[in-house]
């Protein structure tokens, strides 16, 4: 007879976040810390905050260019945070990079169609696959392949 084994969870009470936010997203960077980005409260949000596990703190960093919520995010194998899309007044197709090393966003370029509800995927081989969604009409099959690449 095979033995189960029940693993539990224990819920633990942390320090809020600065913004009450939802329809954000959330990526643990290299260093452990959780970068939070965008997302909806009473408007569409543009902040950005860092939990600190070790701390248990919350910190704001650098706001995204644009605010937006229902997006993704994806940590690239250089330490570089990729938010794409999202909503605002609609679906959108920017993009912006987030360096936690400085704390800033850059725009990147942007996608060829507007999206939120996708899913993104950071490949081995450095291009980003996006894969459906939704651009505020209809729901979306089409995928598409990003390259990335360092622009001097």
């Amino acid at each position: 007879m095979n033995t189960i084994k029940c693993f539990c969870l224990e819920w633990s009470i942390i320090g809020n976040m600065t913004n009450a936010r939802y329809e954000h997203t959330a990526s643990v960077l290299s260093n452990g810390k959780v970068l939070v980005t965008g997302g909806a409260d009473h408007s569409i949000i543009n902040s950005a905050e860092l939990y600190g596990p070790s701390t248990g703190y919350w910190t704001a960093t650098g706001n995204m260019n644009n605010a937006r919520f229902r997006h993704t995010s994806s940590i690239l194998s250089n330490g570089l945070v990729l938010v794409t899309g999202g909503a605002h007044r609609g679906a959108i197709n920017s993009a912006e990079l987030y360096d936690p090393s400085a704390g800033t966003w850059t725009t990147t370029g942007n996608m060829s169609d507007a999206r939120f509800w996708h899913i993104l995927s950071v490949l081995s081989n450095e291009l980003v696959l996006v894969t459906g969604g939704s651009n505020s009409k209809m729901f979306l099959n089409s995928a598409k392949l990003y390259s990335l690449f360092q622009a001097n």
